[in-house]
């Protein structure tokens, strides 16, 4: 029963509500009452015109959230009727975001998208009950009771996001967390006319760019920072090779998907530049040679490695090829996909610096 407890299935599922209420209020702007019952798009008349990508999306959208949910409430065991009991949280959650979005003027509540989002959820669950009664969850379970440690959870969620907050264009190839300018913008703002303002610094006029060691510390960085948190919860040396060579692919590969969504696909290794290569290189020999260091190294490791890059990339500029690149997700088709990989960008390495720092904390 304990082990059941410890399933990432109830942190993603959490996680994963958290986007789906980010992506029905973004962009957060205009709220206003309109004059308009929260309840009205109930008995509005059906949509004249259905938008292929609507209909994908609202279905879609829900099955992860209702397969991870019910997941989680079949590991615990702890309530009944976990395929219902999804079904109605999610349809609960689906309807306060379209009653919410009355007061969104960017946003139009739709019937179908809440009948949508149910069904979504139902599938879901569905799928995550057939799976659970053909064995595939217990293979699941054993496969990880081989591989990692049991308060794996926390990091396990933060690896499998972190190819998503990588197709965030980061300012130095793999340096995630740069955030010192947009508070210090925000912080501009919120004072602004307020006595307060003489205690706010105005953004430097000139910063010195990285230099070509510094990128080649990020990209090295970077690459090493979800390396050690993986062999920090992985049993193990030849599994922490394994997932080495796993992170490395995914390093190029998402890395590559930013480049090709931001321009084209031609561009799509444009990012890879000869610190980012050195860089890599370096991260994955040092990598390496940490699959033998044990466990608690590892995380002191991890926290020093988070410490430096986030100091680096905090310190850096914006770089005329980084602006460019922000202009045209801001710009393009992506708007709604950059603010979520924009958040996972700026916040996942300090969530992880906050694990490390946690999973040190405890005892062996």
């Amino acid at each position: 029963m304990s082990r059941a407890h410890r399933s990432s299935a109830s942190l993603l599922s959490a996680v994963f509500a958290l986007l789906i209420v980010y992506a029905s209020l973004y962009p957060f702007e205009g709220w206003r009452n309109q004059g308009i019952a929260p309840w009205a798009f109930l008995q509005a008349p059906w949509p004249r015109y259905w938008s292929r990508f609507d209909v994908v999306a609202n279905g879609l959208g829900y099955i992860p959230l209702g397969f991870l949910l019910t997941l989680a409430l079949l590991r615990t065991r702890l309530l009944p009727q976990p395929v219902l009991i999804t079904t109605f949280a999610a349809s609960a959650l689906s309807l306060a975001m379209e009653m919410l979005q009355t007061y969104l003027p960017l946003r139009v509540p739709q019937l179908a998208d809440w009948l949508l989002n149910t069904g979504g959820a139902f599938v879901g669950a569905l799928l995550a009950q057939a799976l659970e009664r053909m064995g595939v969850i217990d293979t699941w379970s054993r496969f990880r009771a081989r591989w990692f440690e049991r308060d794996a959870s926390a990091a396990l969620v933060l690896l499998l996001l972190w190819p998503f907050a990588l197709l965030f264009p980061p300012a130095a190839p793999l340096a995630l967390g740069q955030v010192s300018r947009h508070i210090q913008q925000f912080a501009n703002e919120w004072v602004e006319g307020t006595p307060l303002a003489i205690y706010i610094d105005e953004p430097a006029a000139y910063v010195l760019p990285l230099s070509n060691l510094n990128e080649l510390v990020c990209a090295s960085l970077g690459f090493l920072i979800p390396c050690l948190l993986a062999y920090s919860v992985t049993l193990g040396w030849p599994r922490r090779l394994a997932l080495l060579l796993l992170g490395l692919a995914v390093a190029l590969g998402a890395s590559s998907l930013s480049a090709a969504l931001s321009f084209s696909p031609e561009h799509s290794l444009a990012w890879l530049s000869p610190p980012a290569k050195a860089g890599l290189l370096v991260g994955a020999v040092w990598a390496a040679l940490a699959t033998v260091m044990p466990r608690r190294l590892c995380l002191g490791l991890l926290v020093m490695a988070l410490v430096w890059q986030l100091s680096l990339i905090n310190a850096a500029p914006e770089t005329p090829y980084y602006a460019l690149t922000l202009q045209s997700w801001e710009q393009g088709r992506f708007i709604r996909f950059h603010g979520l990989a924009q958040w996972l960008g700026w916040l996942w390495p300090y969530v992880a610096l906050l694990a490390a720092l946690a999973a040190l904390s405890r005892r062996q």
